[in-house]
């Protein structure tokens, strides 16, 4: 390309051949050309004037560029390789000149940069946002040479015939390479980003990056990324590379040095155009073609601070902090069974020596001894009640006023035994087809947060979130494994009393046969299964918590809580507790409503209205099945049984109700109709949470219900039992005051959510959550204890002296 004048520079009277850097500058400027960078070669071919000066840093150069020519600043500065500074390009234009903008192109050794003033961001909707100040920083090249001096040059050019005023400042960045536990404060907004860079020091692999602010709006995104250039440093291109989070006042990057071979990253701040991604009020605007937004003032002030993670070591103590939890309750239920079986020989020794031929009851056990041998294979659940005569018996037994255990446990005991059995089976079964493509999905979940950096997919509290290998908050995994152990520790001790009990019913022992609540042991095997299933999904959970997989938290909950009710029924209706198959279709339609609440219920008034009447209508049904004891049915004819019965007990008062009503039959459904009017009229936004709350208030009720009966009906409660309530009391107390701590939630934004998180607060390695789940568990296990030690002051009392509540 031949140029119509000479440099009009310092070389200006010297025609000849240029220096070696000059010569640099022209065929960077052809590359231009040829590339088409922002403008025509045409343009180019039009410039009448090329002007290159040196200039300086710290230097505000005032200045007009228009179509007819172009300026070049050239600058130079000396690197050394153990020293990084930071350079800032600062460019400030003066004048409007919106249809023909000004291009700025920094040529820098190893790369260009450029960006055009006024400055244009897109936002939603398109919506275009000008800013006419722009500031930005340039990538470092690295050296190999202990010293070098480098040149760079800054290209301005238009094709604004009427020219354009501007300002250009180039300057050195103070604190550009951020130190350890040292806070850095600066100022970023739109069209200002700033980055720093941090090198990790010897003896440290992992680092937390902290990025605070006093100002939650506007809206901002810190990132993380490798030392290269260019670096992705506006709201448009941000998240092409690195780990990256939206923030209002919070955000925390976990950084270990194994993804990052050149041990050191840039630390990146940018200002959103809008903050709608943070919660916050997007402006309505007209939406016209080309029209151009005024975004206002978004500067925002923000410190960073790097400070060094936990170690190995942390990492070793948190682990044995956690078994040896766990592992504590094991010991102490070993020497728990040790003083029983001594207390149990003492006691059998003496009641051998004063009566050979132990009898209470004047009943002979001949039948009874040779049913007991027979092969449990032998009898089906289908064969109870075909019998004319023993519906017919059941009807007349249940309709008396007063109820004993021994009215309600006159079925087979091995039919009972496996239909209880079929609980834990299914349960068994559930679990393995439900946890499966869980952990799938949760893997995939893991595998797109490492690859795409996006670390607003999932809601972990960041401040402590200790990466290990692939999963990015592995102290909220380890932390329930509370649950898994304490579960197993459930079965063994219920493993344990079913072979005592069996032993006994092998030996004949009256005790065992006809006293004391009947022993059916299938729930208790169902409730340990489902707490260690409750542990493995909420560990699933964890890998990436969010709003699409919190039913993985929240399933086995349910189970849980369905699971406890159904064995407190069971304690005083043997014979006439639900079937597996309907208890667990029952749990399938509450996990089903717990999905669609999530999906569809915020905000939706016709959701709420319609899980409303289903939950008042289902209360309303159960309630009667309960009053009647199993011996009502939902049919064809119920509209005229219900007319005939409100006929002839209320109006000709024939006769009074056959059932006394207690309190038990009244206040459950107000409560219940209750909890369903709060929703309907608060429709709270967590609506599994809310489920769940139905769900463990129910719970607890009916719990409360049978220990206020079961003293009222002079039954006692021996010690252990006793220790087992009031301990499992106090931990849900203390568990219940984490869990609303409250270090994350799905429920606003992930910006929002981080607003919430706080730093570690046992052995700098657990968080408040997770010391939810170590009490939860406890506590749970402990509930679990109380449903199977509770009536063991009725193991020598006789069933048809044991009332029914």
């Amino acid at each position: 390309m031949v140029l119509r004048s000479c440099w009009k520079s310092r070389h200006k009277n010297n025609c000849g051949p240029a220096p070696r850097w000059i010569r640099s500058g022209l065929a960077a400027l052809f590359w231009l050309c040829v590339t088409q960078l922002d403008f025509g070669c045409g343009a180019v071919r039009e410039t009448k004037n090329v002007v290159q000066k040196d200039a300086e840093f710290d230097v505000t150069y005032n200045d007009t560029v228009t179509s007819e020519n172009q300026t070049i600043y050239a600058f130079n500065h000396t690197i050394s390789r153990n020293k990084t500074e930071g350079v800032r390009v600062s460019v400030d234009v003066l004048s409007q000149g919106l249809e023909s903008p000004t291009l700025f192109v920094v040529r820098q050794k190893q790369a260009v940069l450029s960006f055009q003033v006024p400055l244009i961001l897109r936002g939603l909707y398109q919506r275009k946002y000008p800013y006419n100040h722009v500031g930005r920083t340039l990538c470092q090249p690295p050296t190999r040479a202990a010293s070098e001096t480098q040149y760079f040059f800054v290209d301005v050019s238009t094709l604004s015939s009427t020219g354009t005023n501007y300002q250009l400042r180039v300057s050195r960045v103070e604190s550009f390479t951020l130190q350890t536990d040292k806070k850095f404060s600066f100022t970023a907004s739109p069209s200002q980003p700033q980055y720093f860079k941090y090198v990790f020091p010897d003896g440290v692999d992992t680092v937390i990056v902290k990025v605070n602010s006093d100002m939650t709006f506007p809206c901002s995104v810190m990132s993380v990324q490798d030392i290269q250039c260019p670096v992705y440093d506006l709201d448009n291109n941000v998240a092409f590379i690195g780990m990256y989070q939206t923030m209002t006042k919070k955000g925390a990057i976990t950084v270990q040095r194994k993804d990052f071979p050149s041990n050191s990253f840039y630390v990146v701040v940018v200002v959103k155009t809008e903050d709608e991604a943070c919660g916050g009020p997007l402006r309505f605007y007209p939406l016209r073609p080309d029209e151009l937004i005024d975004a206002g003032n978004r500067t925002k002030v923000l410190d960073v601070i790097v400070t060094p993670a936990i170690n190995s070591e942390v990492y070793v103590m948190g682990m044995l902090f956690c078994l040896g939890i766990f592992l504590s309750f094991y010991l102490l239920t070993l020497l728990v069974a040790c003083v029983e079986n001594k207390r149990s020989e003492a006691i059998t020794d003496s009641a051998t020596s004063t009566d050979n031929n132990y009898r209470y009851l004047e009943r002979s056990l001949e039948s009874v001894g040779r049913s007991r041998q027979e092969s449990l294979s032998s009898v089906e659940e289908d064969d109870y009640d075909t019998l004319d005569d023993i519906n017919s018996d059941k009807n007349i037994v249940r309709t008396k006023k007063f109820l004993y255990v021994s009215d309600l446990s006159r079925k087979d005991k091995r039919v009972l035994s496996k239909k209880y059995q079929i609980y834990f089976w299914n349960i068994a079964t559930i679990a393995v087809f439900y946890a499966l493509p869980v952990v799938q999905l949760v893997i995939t979940y893991q595998t797109v947060v490492n690859v795409t950096g996006n670390q607003d997919i999932c809601f972990y509290n960041f401040l402590c979130a200790h990466p290990l290998g692939a999963l990015s908050a592995f102290n909220n995994i380890l932390s329930n494994l509370g649950y898994v152990m304490l579960g197993l520790l459930f079965l063994l001790i219920v493993l344990k009393r079913d072979i005592v009990h069996n032993r006994a019913l092998v030996r004949n022992e009256l005790s065992a046969l006809e006293c004391g609540i009947p022993k059916h042991f299938g729930l208790f095997y169902a409730m340990g299964t489902a707490l260690m299933m409750e542990g493995l999904l909420s560990a699933c959970y964890h890998v990436c918590p969010n709003y699409t997989n919190f039913q993985f938290d929240t399933s086995f909950m349910y189970m849980i809580a369905g699971l406890c009710m159904l064995k407190l029924y069971q304690k005083r209706h043997p014979d006439i507790n639900a079937s597996a198959y309907t208890a667990y279709a029952c749990l399938a339609a509450v996990i089903f409503f717990s999905v669609l609440g999530v999906v569809f219920g915020k905000g939706n008034t016709v959701f709420w209205i319609i899980f409303s009447v289903i939950h008042i209508l289902s209360t309303l049904l159960l309630s009667t099945q309960l009053y009647y004891m199993g011996r009502w049915r939902l049919d064809s004819g119920v509209l005229r049984r219900m007319v005939y019965i409100v006929y002839t007990d209320c109006i000709r008062q024939c006769s009074g109700p056959m059932y006394i009503f207690t309190w038990n039959h009244i206040f459950p459904p107000l409560f219940n109709w209750s909890l369903a009017a709060y929703g309907l009229i608060e429709r709270p936004n967590d609506f599994a949470s809310y489920l769940l709350a139905i769900a463990i208030c129910n719970l607890l009720l009916y719990f409360a219900f049978y220990i206020i009966m079961k003293l009222r009906s002079g039954e006692r409660i021996q010690c252990l039992a006793l220790v087992c309530i009031l301990f499992t009391a106090v931990v849900w107390g203390f568990a219940l005051y984490f869990f609303f701590q409250g270090l994350s939630t799905w429920q606003k934004t992930p910006a929002e959510s981080r607003e919430h998180n706080r730093d570690c607060i046992v052995l700098s390695f657990f968080d408040d959550h997770d010391i939810w789940h170590f009490l939860s568990s406890i506590a749970m296990f402990g509930s679990f204890l109380v449903l199977l030690t509770m009536d063991d002051d009725l193991d020598t009392v006789q069933r048809d002296k044991i009332f029914v509540f």
